[in-house]
C-alpha cells in the first residue's frame, strides 16, 4: 500500500471512531425513549430511525446535499455562523454517516433496554433511586450487550460506507477519500493489485468484527 492508501485507511478509521462515539451519545436517549414510551409517535420515530435500512444511499446523500447546500436550512445556518458549507468536508461526512448508521446503533440498544423489562427499574424505585440514578446504575449496565453490539455494528457500517460518502464527501485526498472510495479509484484505474490489498483488508476486518460480535456478546451466543 502506498501513502494514499494509508491516508484513506487512517481517514476511514478516524471517521468511524468519531461517528460511533456520536452515535452512542445521540442514539442512547432515542433507544431509551423508543423502548419505554407508549406515545402514538413511537412508530413514526422508529420508522425515521430505520429509514437508512431501506433507502438507497444515493437518495439519502441527495437530500443531505440539498439540506447542506447554499439554499438548504443547514447550509444557510453554517454560512451565517461563518463555517461555510459542510458538503465535501470531513464534518459533512460525519453528519451523513451519523444519519446513515443510526439504526445500526439505536436498534441493538433499544432491544437491550426492552429486554430488561420493568422489574429491575421498579426495584430501584423502591430503593428510592431517582429515574436518572436507575438509568445509569441499573438500565445501562444490564443493557451492556446492546451497547457492545451497537458500537461494533455502527463502527463497521461506517467503515464500509460508499455511496453516501461519495455523494457528500466526494473524492478529495486526505480530506474525504475513505477506503471504499480508494478501492473504487484503484478499480477504475485497473490497479487490481492495490485494490486487492484494500479489499482483502476490508474482508478480514468484516470477519473480525462479526467474530467479535458473536464471541463477546452473550445474548447472541444464547440458544433460541
Amino acid at each position: 500500500m502506498d501513502s494514499t492508501d494509508l491516508a484513506a485507511v487512517w481517514l476511514t478509521l478516524k471517521l468511524a471512531t468519531v461517528v460511533t462515539l456520536l452515535l452512542l451519545v445521540v442514539g442512547t436517549p432515542i433507544a431509551w425513549w423508543l423502548a419505554r414510551t407508549r406515545s402514538a409517535f413511537k412508530g413514526m420515530v422508529g420508522a425515521v430511525v430505520a429509514l437508512p435500512l431501506v433507502l438507497p444511499p444515493t437518495v439519502i446523500g441527495f437530500y443531505l446535499l440539498v439540506v447542506m447546500g447554499p439554499n438548504g436550512p443547514l447550509g444557510q445556518l453554517t454560512q451565517s455562523l461563518g463555517l461555510g458549507l459542510l458538503a465535501f468536508t470531513f464534518p459533512g461526512l460525519v453528519i451523513a454517516s451519523v444519519f446513515y448508521s443510526l439504526p445500526f446503533v439505536v436498534q441493538p440498544i433499544q432491544n437491550a433496554f426492552e429486554a430488561i423489562g420493568d422489574g429491575p427499574l421498579e426495584v430501584a424505585a423502591t430503593l428510592r433511586a431517582s429515574p436518572w440514578d436507575a438509568f445509569w446504575s441499573v438500565a445501562v449496565p444490564l443493557a451492556k450487550p446492546g451497547f457492545l453490539s451497537g458500537a461494533i455494528l455502527g463502527f463497521a457500517h461506517t467503515v464500509g460506507e460508499f455511496g453516501i460518502v461519495l455523494m457528500i464527501g466526494g473524492n478529495i485526498p486526505d480530506k474525504t477519500r475513505v477506503v471504499s472510495v480508494q478501492i473504487y479509484d484503484h478499480v477504475e484505474a485497473l490497479e487490481y493489485a492495490q485494490a486487492h490489498w484494500l479489499a482483502g483488508g476490508m474482508v478480514l476486518f468484516s470477519f473480525l468484527v462479526l467474530m467479535a460480535l458473536y464471541t463477546f456478546n452473550p445474548s447472541r451466543r444464547r440458544p433460541a
